[in-house]
């Protein structure tokens, strides 16, 4: 199991300390339209700054390309920041991220100060993971933190780079639980242990469906995806979504299920329409009985019955991916009721990130979770056994 050493294993009186976040977030005329990812971030620099220690955030936004690009400036997040602590972030506005103002920042600072530095993607360096960049980013402090989930899939100077030439390096809180849900669900789960996979594409979620045959009691496929099986099983699916390279792999999962006695459960029936829209009049469809011209846009009454039944009794769920076209009110039920029947059962929920943690947001199930991954990209690797470079760099305890 990953055991890192975490914020809690240590005490930063009066050092500096370099704390990677995820503060990623969406703007619109310098505005914060969403400031979950601020919030989330809050218990990790509260814990350093009642420590006494210098706390110097650091953050990519957006994809600037290497370039200063001032609307992607992270100034706008220094603000709300020091609205939400109730003290100063000072903000080091450099375009080379760590230049004479950052150092300069960092040098006035005392026990318990905050700065902020600027968007570390405004450095070429940072996605390449040069060391030049890296050991600039370590000259500041003495130790590093990365609470920053959302980027843990991926090795930049900012979250893997800097920890060559830091002494400590650890995990925040935010990461600390992305480690204990998502690594204990699928590594040491309470059993049964079920996983939920939607979304349209079977190609994405190749190597998870391969590791979480492994692991689970029972595997649930709807979304887009679940029409690639169909076809697999030799039934008319219309115009559905389908990726027809990868129909053999359809059955060698089945297969591979069948082998290791896994309930491995796809659509009984379909929601049906003739166009892509959320009024195109629809219909339900058994399973085998889409017509040629329709397509599947979420899961019909049954397959939602079959679904919650089979998590009713779960001690663990990992859900990643919507059950149909959620955007569209007229095809979200099928997602609704997953989210209802997870909302529902007596054991630990996870949602990997990206599509299914917005549904469940939207449809205001949040906080009948257990644990609503912060990252998309990073909770998929994850889920597929990889290990993350973000949470191998920090210190083993």
């Amino acid at each position: 199991m990953l055991n890192k050493k975490s914020v809690d294993d240590i005490n930063v009186k009066g050092k500096r300390v370099l704390v990677r976040c995820d503060f990623n977030v969406p703007l619109q005329d310098g505005k914060i339209t969403d400031e979950n990812r601020l919030v989330a971030a809050l218990p990790t620099i509260k814990k350093l700054i009642a420590d006494g220690g210098k706390v110097i955030l650091c953050s990519h936004l957006g994809k600037p390309k290497g370039e200063p690009k001032p609307e992607l400036s992270l100034a706008p997040v220094a603000v709300r920041l020091s609205e939400l602590l109730g003290q100063e972030v000072k903000f080091a506005a450099d375009p080379e991220v760590v230049g004479e103002n950052a150092k300069a920042a960092v040098a006035a600072m005392n026990d318990g100060d905050v700065v902020l530095l600027e968007n570390t993607r405004y450095r070429k360096e940072e996605t390449k993971n040069v060391d030049t960049f890296s050991e600039e980013l370590a000259s500041l402090c003495d130790v590093f933190v990365n609470d920053a989930f959302g980027t843990a899939h991926r090795a930049h100077c900012s979250n893997v780079g800097v920890t060559k030439y830091v002494d400590t390096a650890v995990v925040g809180y935010l990461m600390q639980k992305e480690i204990d849900y998502l690594g204990n669900a699928v590594n040491n789960p309470v059993r049964p242990l079920v996983a939920i996979l939607g979304g349209s594409k079977v190609s994405s979620k190749i190597s998870v469906i391969n590791n979480l045959l492994d692991k689970v009691d029972t595997l649930i496929i709807g979304g887009g995806m679940a029409y690639t099986f169909m076809k697999a099983n030799g039934e008319e699916i219309g115009t559905s979504l389908v990726e027809d390279d990868y129909l053999d792999y359809a059955k060698e999962m089945e297969a591979k299920a069948e082998e290791k006695g896994v309930k491995f459960l796809i659509p009984v029936d379909t929601v049906v329409a003739k166009e892509f829209k959320n009024d195109a009049s629809s219909r339900i469809a058994e399973r085998g009985d889409i017509q040629a011209d329709e397509m599947g846009l979420d899961i019909g009454p049954k397959t939602r019955e079959l679904f919650a039944d089979a998590v009713k009794d779960a001690k663990t769920v990992v859900w990643n991916g919507p059950m149909g076209v959620f955007e569209m009110p007229n095809f979200a039920q099928g997602t609704i009721a997953v989210a209802k029947a997870l909302a529902e059962i007596d054991g630990t929920t996870i949602i990997g990130g990206g599509d299914s943690a917005a549904a469940v947001n939207i449809l205001g199930f949040g906080d009948k979770m257990s644990h609503i991954s912060t990252g998309g990209g990073a909770s998929m690797e994850f889920l597929e056994g990889k290990e993350l470079p973000g949470v191998v760099a920090a210190n083993d305890k």
